[in-house]
């Protein structure tokens, strides 16, 4: 399903509502074809450092690729966003070194784990609300945390991840607004 809307919030709210639509087993579905897909691309197997996401409201869950990862001996790093769009990739130390942060997302406590730097890492994994996939354009909340973090990262590949179904034509984006090198879905694979 393509739309075309007009303004960043109305785009945001046509994709929320499409992610939302999908039942519990076809989205678990999907997020297993996106991990296997982001799973198999050379940028992953090349990781040696990998800043990912816990997924949050519906957002594809990449689970199973941060399950291989670490089986894999990656480094996995997750993101601690601290205030007025700043963020910090953190490796914690166990796994008992988690909280519900900012806006209500599982991430590392910042006194319990390693802070990375951001020119360490190799692949970003980026959750996004809705995306183009012609023109390689993603938005994300509207905080602008990935937008200011992906720049420092300047030896990494980032992949954004969605479902199908966020996809919108025509999305509205900004100049601040930092393409993904990639985005991954169930069904495709823009670069």
């Amino acid at each position: 399903m393509r739309i075309s809307l007009c303004t960043k919030s109305t785009q945001r709210v046509a994709a929320l509502a499409a992610r939302r639509s999908l039942d519990k087993e076809t989205a678990h579905q999907f997020s297993a074809k996106i991990s296997r897909k982001v799973m198999r691309t050379p940028e992953f197997e090349r990781a040696r450092t990998i800043f990912s996401y816990q997924p949050f409201d519906d957002e594809a869950d990449v689970s199973l690729m941060n399950e291989r990862a670490l089986r894999a001996g990656k480094r996995l790093a997750f993101p601690i966003c601290i205030e007025d769009g700043v963020m910090i990739a953190a490796i914690p130390h166990t796994s008992e070194d988690w909280d519900i942060g900012r806006y209500g997302i599982k991430s590392p406590i910042k006194e319990r784990s390693f802070i990375l730097d951001p020119a360490d890492i190799d692949l970003v994994i980026v959750p996004c609300v809705a995306f183009e996939g012609r023109r390689r354009l993603r938005v994300g909340w509207g905080a602008g945390y990935y937008d200011r973090y992906l720049p420092l990262c300047e030896n990494a590949v980032s992949i954004a991840i969605a479902y199908e179904c966020q996809q919108i034509e025509n999305l509205c984006h900004d100049e601040w607004d930092v393409p993904p090198d990639q985005i991954i879905t169930e069904s495709n694979r823009y670069r």
